[in-house]
């Protein structure tokens, strides 16, 4: 709000709109817009299509937030494109599919390289980091793995006291921590698989996105709905998926950095 009223001052303006909360929200989130941050074409290309399929696996995803803004405009100090997703309202529990559906939003900027370009960067670090740490808080603290329901994070806090200053901790056997790893991996490979696959179906609605952000460098919900139901006339929720409606933000940067909700971006890394 502090930084929306800001804003309004600077332009002259009595009161606060829609759009001056809007820019407060990515200003805080991403970063300030770099114009002056000069991308070559061939990084461009690479930054829109990463950010496309960052938007369009969110789209199509029943348990991910639905896309705000998707961006190529460099923020921040490593953004060079984000895409912004907003939750629908207040919440304050995630369910398993939903987790899913943030890690396979998380992995698609480097899967859509891998598609198009044949090819990865670097781009995706930021993204990496936060697929691999939603992977390992399923095995070591919600009991969302084949490993059962437990809790393998050590604490600082007695079992037996509410406050206090003693501490516990669990000594896992090399085989356990080898089977958390394997478990972790399981999961993201999972995500790898069912994001691909989205992808690849949905390869007209990739092209016909990633273009207009080359054109137009920012697309809205709203654009992205038109250009997404236009490439591709078929249900928006992927085949195969659950059948109720649902939602990450990410950037891509020199490593990534950026979402609001959920914020993906890309800099010197792409999200």
């Amino acid at each position: 709000v502090n930084e929306a009223a800001l804003l309004a001052a600077r332009k002259g303006k009595n009161a606060v709109g829609q759009e001056g909360f809007n820019e407060a929200v990515e200003r805080v989130t991403a970063g300030l817009e770099k114009k002056k941050r000069v991308m070559s074409e061939s990084e461009k290309r690479r930054v829109a299509y990463h950010e496309a399929g960052h938007a369009l696996v969110a789209y199509s995803l029943p348990d991910a937030d639905p896309v705000h803004k998707v961006s190529i405009i460099p923020r921040g100090v490593a953004a060079l494109g984000y895409t912004m997703q907003r939750p629908e309202g207040d919440r304050y529990l995630m369910t398993q599919g939903e987790l899913e559906a943030q890690m396979q939003v998380l992995l698609a900027g480097t899967i859509t390289e891998e598609l198009v370009f044949r090819d990865i960067s670097t781009g995706a670090s930021n993204d990496l980091e936060r697929a691999t740490s939603i992977a390992r808080a399923m095995v070591m603290e919600y009991g969302m793995s084949r490993l059962g329901r437990i809790n393998f994070r050590e604490s600082n806090r007695s079992p037996f006291l509410t406050t206090g200053q003693e501490s516990y901790g669990r000594d896992h056997s090399e085989q356990t921590m080898r089977e958390i790893d394997q478990e972790v991996k399981r999961i993201i490979d999972e995500s790898v698989v069912r994001t691909r696959a989205i992808l690849s179906e949905r390869r007209a609605a990739l092209e016909a996105l990633s273009q207009r952000l080359i054109d137009v460098e920012v697309v809205d919900s709203s654009d992205l709905q038109r250009i997404v139901d236009s490439a591709l006339p078929g249900p928006r929720v992927v085949p195969g998926t659950m059948n109720s409606l649902g939602s990450v933000n990410h950037a891509m940067g020199a490593s990534d950095s950026a979402h609001e909700g959920k914020n993906t971006g890309d800099g010197p890394s792409i999200q």
